[in-house]
């Protein structure tokens, strides 16, 4: 050992040695360089990858369940109130609304690890849906035949709803929304660590070609030069790749992710709002809270109002967020008919509290000039906004994740070219002391 230490000693003294030392230094750094942005973009272009197909789409899932469970619940106050006029129409769409909530829970479960908070949170949902969907037919049974026992199933489906089953689903929408955001942190930072080293590696491969210059007065060296080519290539691949999948991130994050949170939560505000509305002429003022200032009040008009404030920032936000005017003229459609909403729910109010319950009735869920048909508008504005701006986050996240596409294959192959170049480069001056 101490031999052969001796030797390495002596052999660095001179120009071969140096050269051959000079020469595996440089392909160790290139090769490192190239292993280093491999391993980085990879990691990168995978994150993108399960924004983009993945975590968004299990966010969105999320959102679904949430908005299906909280329109079922709806479309149940509403056939209630309908009783043996109860359309076709409004039975379907719970129907479908129970469906869809089981269907995305089994998505969403095939996507969460077990053992999770998601994976228990869905457990008691599955749990809980069944319970629910029970309260809802008993009552729709005993408000056909006309039994006001019907009317305390109804609350008791609706306390459920409230406040085991949509809570549930929110958190299950925040834990999704999470994984989102953990996912765009994964994507969006630059390889600092990977540009670095490029830069080093450049600075070596420099050096070396200087060096070559003072000694030999030889301009260029083909295999350092190639070699330094290569090493420029890659590290202007990483920056330039990086920041073109950065800016699409970012704008799918900007323009998509929070419009779609923000549009998400409009949606069910209304919604709340809508199944409120309709619990007011369920309950008749059996259901009242006692407000801090000592007020006392009917539960249901007082979270009406409540979601409808609601609705109404969650719209005023949406029209800043959106980017053009695809993406404004659906939410501005919704404030109009939210504004109509407000306005004709007032005289519900009134025809109600003046005991004209008829009056009422027909005023939330008649043919003519109801409330329903401004709900209605409201929810199909908001749908068409979500649709929109799903496309629009789609497309920027899409870009971000096409800036990345082979760089991690490119940047391990020109690496590995540029660390043969070195090689040869310095193996040609070796050659002439031979």
């Amino acid at each position: 050992f101490a031999e052969g230490v001796d030797r390495l000693r002596a052999a660095a003294t001179t120009e071969p040695g140096r050269l051959r030392a000079l020469g595996a230094l440089l392909a160790v750094l290139v090769i490192a360089f190239g292993v280093v942005t491999a391993w980085q973009t990879d990691s990168r272009a995978t994150a993108a990858d399960d924004v983009l197909h993945r975590s968004q789409p299990l966010s969105s899932d999320a959102a679904d369940i949430y908005r299906s469970l909280a329109d079922a619940n709806t479309m149940a106050a509403t056939g209630y109130l309908a009783g043996l006029q109860e359309t076709q129409a409004t039975r379907k769409t719970y129907e479908d609304d129970i469906k869809r909530a089981a269907s995305k829970l089994v998505t969403a479960a095939a996507n969460t690890d077990p053992g999770s908070s998601s994976a228990t949170y869905i457990t008691q949902l599955n749990e809980l849906l069944p319970q629910y969907k029970g309260l809802v037919e008993s009552a729709r049974a005993n408000n056909r035949q006309g039994f006001p026992v019907g009317g305390a199933y109804l609350r008791a489906a609706n306390d459920m709803m409230q406040n085991k089953m949509l809570p549930k689903a929110q958190d299950l929408y925040k834990n999704e929304n999470a994984r989102l955001n953990t996912d765009y942190g994964n994507a969006t930072p630059y390889p600092w660590f990977a540009i670095a080293l490029g830069l080093v590696a450049l600075g070596g491969l420099a050096y070396a070609q200087r060096r070559n210059y003072q000694r030999t007065n030889r301009v260029l060296n083909h295999g350092l030069v190639a070699a330094s080519a290569a090493t420029a290539v890659v590290l202007l691949w990483v920056v330039v790749g990086h920041t073109v999948a950065r800016a699409g991130l970012n704008d799918s994050y900007d323009h998509g992710v929070k419009s779609l949170t923000v549009l998400h939560d409009a949606r069910i505000a209304s919604l709340k709002a809508r199944s409120d509305e309709n619990l007011i002429l369920v309950s008749r003022g059996s259901e009242t809270k006692t407000l801090p200032d000592d007020r006392v009040v009917d539960t249901y008009d007082w979270e009406y109002d409540k979601q409808l404030t609601a609705l109404a920032k969650g719209l005023k936000v949406a029209d800043s967020l959106a980017d053009d005017s695809a993406g404004r003229e659906p939410v501005a459609v919704a404030n109009k008919s939210m504004l109509v909403w407000k306005s004709r729910h007032g005289q519900v109010s009134k025809d109600n509290n003046d005991g004209d319950y008829q009056a009422a009735r027909q005023g939330v869920i008649g043919d003519g000039k109801s409330t329903a048909e401004c709900f209605t508008s409201v929810d199909d504005s908001l749908n068409l906004a979500l649709k929109h701006e799903t496309e629009e986050f789609k497309q920027s996240a899409g870009d971000g994740l096409d800036a990345m596409t082979g760089l991690t294959v490119g940047a391990a192959v020109l690496a590995a070219l540029g660390a043969a170049g070195a090689v040869l480069g310095i193996g040609r001056r070796l050659s002439e002391y031979r």
